[in-house]
């Protein structure tokens, strides 16, 4: 199984850089994990519709070019479906037994993701509705995809 994590920006700050090395160093266990950065879109603080919507589909161009076909796809969205953690695990698990053996996962820029993205989204998968930064939420990510293999291989995962 190959999970990748195709996310809008450069991660910058150190703190995130150390959480994440060292959930892909325990997730190297159960799976290959690859993070994906694509460049996000540069723009004012002050955006149009119609700007903003140039800006996500700039940024989504970036992303889908960077799924490869046959790729089960979860992108990260505030309208998405809330699920526990053994809700996540179950899909995953479910995925690697019947599925593709390719899940990405996607965190789009601070506008979000364009609408072309999320159609070819198989699942809208949300960390509920409080907002995140989009850097935050690579770590948050990939801590419940640890937990989620803890989960599945019967190991403790509270801790």
């Amino acid at each position: 199984m190959n999970i990748s994590i195709i996310s809008v920006g450069k991660l910058k700050e150190k703190y995130l850089k150390m959480g994440i090395d060292e959930y892909v160093k325990r997730l190297s266990s159960y799976t290959k994990v690859d993070l994906i950065e694509v460049a996000d879109e540069k723009a004012p603080e002050q955006l149009s519709e119609a700007e903003m919507e140039i800006v996500k589909k700039k940024e989504g161009e970036r992303i889908l070019a960077k799924i490869p076909d046959g790729t089960f796809v979860y992108a990260l969205a505030i309208d998405g479906k809330m699920k526990s953690s053994e809700e996540l695990a179950e899909g995953l698990e479910k995925q690697m037994t019947y599925g593709s053996s390719k899940i990405a996962f996607v965190i789009g820029g601070s506008l979000g993701l364009h609408k072309e993205v999320l159609n070819r989204a198989n699942e809208k998968l949300s960390f509920g509705r409080m907002t995140f930064p989009h850097q935050l939420m690579r770590l948050v990510l990939l801590e419940q995809i640890y937990r989620s293999f803890r989960i599945m291989k019967g190991e403790p995962y509270h801790k």
